[in-house]
């Protein structure tokens, strides 16, 4: 950035993200129309409620890396069936088994092809280009205010006014659900001033909903008292720091794929879930898209938004291009620390046949994982795609019919 003042060059690249001009030659660029495969349930089995025992993921070991997977054979479609076959947990902690059949769906061989680079441990690679979405004037816009925090830790993006997806590591080790699971909660975003006066006392709060809340050391609170309520009311307004609604998930879903010895291929690549919550949500939602190949997109960009961990109570927005993929992984070198898995990944593309542009959430970050690459162990920032399986495999799980999800 040279001698570019941060404070300066911020906004611009912001107001291109909300609003990016259309270059020569993006007309190409357009979103696939597609028929997609339908996804029907065949048999729900009950389960005993989880124990909650597993401890959080922050990187997968051992996953399958892009020269495994091109050795793969094509899955039959019993083996797709088993891996796209969920589990449900409910509020209460009970569980359910579906088992489901793919119908208008054709085996194809798939071909995609790129070259592999080892890397050396690194999270951030080279020079940190990550902004710090600190102002409510972005995070409060589209299409930063999709982005939601998971209470276990990790982020979301709300995909329906009532769903959320996000990575299953973040819920689930591949074995059992993680401590802080059963009690599941995601943050939206909100305005304080769009909340109106708080009521002191007995306020009553909507089903579902909890207020976020900061914990205030005693230190805080002597300054805050010695500093007069003049000044108070001129740091509450001067940071404009958003603040969260939290809402409690109703139920919890993730398919069969995602648990270990259920397949011998890696469970990274099933590595998503869909939250549903109690209550409905009033901001804008980012639907789901599939595009065939990122690399041939505009500088093979990909978009997302998280809350890291380095960054406490910030939202934090990044672009980078997409330096190798396969059929289901996408491998990437955009700066992330842990607390932005599970972040939605969009590109923004043309309507067909209309002059309208759109973003879609085409995959979802895992973050930093370890895979195998010529027998040795190297690391990636890594997405999950969404194919046109998981497309209606999500899709079905927030419309519950999916004969409404037979078109992108």
């Amino acid at each position: 950035m040279g001698a570019v003042p941060l404070s300066l060059l911020l906004p611009v690249l912001l107001q291109l993200c909300i609003n990016p001009a259309v270059s020569s030659g993006e007309d190409d660029y357009t979103w696939m129309q597609k028929k997609m495969p339908l996804l029907y349930e065949k048999q729900t089995v009950p389960l005993r409620v989880s124990s909650f025992s597993a401890e959080p993921l922050f990187e997968l070991n051992g996953t399958c890396g892009i020269e495994c997977q091109r050795g793969f054979p094509e899955p039959s479609l019993e083996a797709l069936q088993e891996m796209l076959s969920y589990e449900t947990m409910y509020e209460n902690g009970t569980r359910t088994l579906t088992s489901v059949t793919l119908q208008e769906f054709e085996l194809t061989t798939r071909n995609a092809s790129s070259s592999s680079t080892s890397r050396r441990k690194r999270e951030v690679y080279g020079p940190d280009t990550r902004f710090t979405i600190s102002d409510k004037q972005y995070s409060m816009k589209y299409p930063f205010s999709t982005a939601v925090k998971i209470s276990t830790g990790c982020t979301g993006v709300l995909i329906s006014p009532r769903h959320v997806l996000t990575a299953a590591h973040c819920i689930h080790d591949g074995t059992d659900y993680i401590r802080g699971a059963e009690k599941l909660s995601v943050g939206v975003l909100r305005d304080k001033k769009k909340g109106g006066k708080r009521r002191r006392g007995k306020g009553r709060k909507e089903e579902g909903e909890t207020e976020g809340v900061e914990v205030e050391t005693g230190e805080k609170k002597r300054e805050r008292k010695s500093k007069g309520r003049k000044s108070r009311s001129k740091r509450s307004v001067a940071g404009g720091k958003p603040t969260f609604r939290w809402t409690r998930v109703k139920k919890t879903q993730l398919p069969k794929g995602w648990f270990k010895g259920v397949s011998e291929r890696a469970e990274a690549d099933y590595d998503y879930c869909v939250l549903e919550l109690k209550k409905k949500q009033k901001v804008a939602h980012m639907e789901l898209g599939i595009i065939t190949s990122v690399k041939k997109l505009p500088a093979s960009r990909i978009h997302f938004s998280g809350f890291d961990d380095d960054r406490p109570g910030n939202l934090v927005y990044r672009f980078c291009s997409v330096s190798d993929e396969s059929n289901e992984l996408m491998y990437q070198q955009c700066d992330a620390k842990p607390g932005a898995s599970g972040a939605g990944v969009y590109v923004r593309l043309k309507e067909p046949g209309k002059r309208k542009w759109k973003r879609k959430v085409i995959g979802v970050f895992t973050g930093h994982q370890w895979v195998k690459v010529n027998g040795e162990q190297q690391d990636y920032n890594v997405a999950v795609r969404i194919t046109p399986l998981k497309f209606a495999q999500i899709c079905s799980w927030v419309h519950g019919d999916s004969s409404m999800c037979h078109n992108t």
